[in-house]
């Protein structure tokens, strides 16, 4: 059985600040396979790497990132409200993060927060950042919002797209049929479903499931061979793995 891909949620995000370059390095020094991270956009149009559409809680910021030009986002800390010690963090561009794992042999799996704010153009954009960096190949798109997913495959049928979701869909592979997407990105506790996962690994779906802190919860996705764990503590899953 092949082995479950480790993958570090926003980074090192258990003991360093989320989406910040720190939480990056930090999770490929833990020995991470792969990090799931997210993409946003500014207003002008510049892709960014924040989870939430607001600034408040993993900024000094406050308002919605699509407000605020790059510059003026570079105003504010994303590091000080995780720990003082982190003070000076930045929220970081998508060309920054890409320009780091472009030489790491890394499984980058990017979410583009285009369901509470439709970002103009943002898959473009996305789609063409990882060709001039030549990720297109190690990476996977994913989002809640499914119509975008359709629209990168428009752009380009080679980009691997995954659909994230948190209930309980009703034969899941046959969904992903015909949205024409390559995985499925559910909540964990959808999988614990022998039913369910059952009808996905008869077609031989890649499955990469969110967000697994637990260890207990590990190992049981593991034995249950899931192509991809994303977790805030890549060092736990790390040594389960071994």
């Amino acid at each position: 059985m092949k082995k479950s891909l480790n993958i570090a949620h926003r980074g090192f995000s258990g003991y360093y600040p989320e989406n910040t370059m720190l939480a990056f390095k930090k999770a490929v020094e833990a020995g991470c396979h792969g990090i799931e991270t997210d993409v946003q956009l500014t207003k002008d149009g510049v892709a960014v790497i924040c989870h939430d559409e607001t600034l408040e809680r993993t900024t000094t910021g406050s308002g919605y990132i699509k407000d605020f030009t790059y510059k003026e986002l570079m105003e504010f800390d994303a590091g000080i409200k995780f720990h003082e010690k982190f003070k000076g963090e930045k929220i970081p561009t998508l060309e920054e993060f890409l320009d780091y794992v472009k030489d790491k042999n890394l499984y980058i799996n990017l979410e583009l927060k285009n369901t509470l704010v439709l970002y103009e153009n943002i898959e473009e954009k996305v789609i063409s950042k990882l060709h001039e960096y030549k990720l297109g190949k190690s990476s996977i798109l994913s989002s809640f919002n499914h119509y975008s997913m359709v629209k990168c495959k428009s752009i380009d049928s080679s980009i691997k797209t995954g659909l994230l979701y948190g209930d309980g869909l009703y034969k899941p592979e046959n969904y992903l049929a015909y949205v024409g997407a390559d995985a499925l990105h559910p909540h964990y506790f959808v999988l614990l479903h022998e039913e369910i996962l059952a009808g996905i690994k008869s077609k031989n779906i890649e499955i990469n499931t969110y967000t697994v802190n637990d260890e207990r919860t590990m190992k049981k996705l593991i034995e249950l061979g899931i192509h991809g764990i994303i977790t805030n503590f890549p060092d736990k899953l790390g040594k389960l793995l071994e």
